[in-house]
C-alpha cells in the first residue's frame, strides 16, 4: 500500500524558537505555529478557532528559522507528520503528540513585527534552507552538442 505524508501551513509563532544542538552537532529547533479558521455561523455571529501545530527542524534550516523568526511573524512550512509516543512516569500511561517535522519553509514577509531590522533578502536563508540536492552531472555524447535541458523553463 503506498503512503503520502505532507503538511503544508501557514500561521504565526507564537514563542520565538528554541535553538539547541544535539550531542553530535546537530542543530534542532522547535517552534509553534498558531493557525486560525474564522466562519460565520447561521445567525452571522463571527467564530474563530485556533489550531496550535508543533513544529520541528533540524540541521541549517533549524539555524535558520531561529535566526530570523520570532514571535508572531507570519510563516510557511512544509513538512511531515510525526507521531512521538512514550510513558508518562507520573500516570504510567501511554501519552502521544502529533508534530511536523519541517522538510521546507518560506518567509512570508520581509519586515518584522518587532522593532529590530528585517533580514535584508528572505531570498538568501529562504534558499540556503530549502535548495533541493545538486544533481550529478551526466556525461554528454561526444558527437551531440549539449543543449538546454527539456524540463528548463524558457520564462
Amino acid at each position: 500500500m503506498a503512503s503520502f505524508n505532507k503538511v503544508i501551513l501557514a500561521g504565526n509563532l507564537t514563542r520565538d524558537p528554541e535553538l539547541r544542538y544535539l550531542p553530535k552537532g546537530t542543530a534542532v529547533v522547535q517552534f509553534t505555529l498558531a493557525i486560525s479558521h474564522k466562519w460565520k455561523t447561521e445567525s452571522g455571529e463571527s467564530k474563530e478557532d485556533v489550531s496550535f501545530i508543533d513544529i520541528e527542524a533540524f540541521g541549517r534550516q533549524a539555524e535558520v528559522v531561529a535566526q530570523y523568526m520570532r514571535k508572531g511573524r507570519p510563516f510557511l512550512v512544509e513538512g511531515r507528520l510525526k507521531q512521538d509516543t512514550w510513558e508518562d512516569k507520573a500516570t504510567q500511561q501511554k501519552r502521544s503528540k502529533l508534530k511536523v517535522i519541517l522538510e521546507g519553509f518560506s518567509f512570508i514577509d520581509s519586515k518584522g513585527t518587532d522593532a529590530g531590522p528585517a533580514p535584508a533578502s528572505s531570498e538568501t536563508p529562504r534558499r540556503a534552507a530549502t535548495a533541493p540536492a545538486p544533481r550529478s552531472p551526466e556525461p554528454a555524447d561526444a558527437g551531440e552538442p549539449s543543449g538546454p535541458e527539456e524540463d528548463d523553463v524558457p520564462f
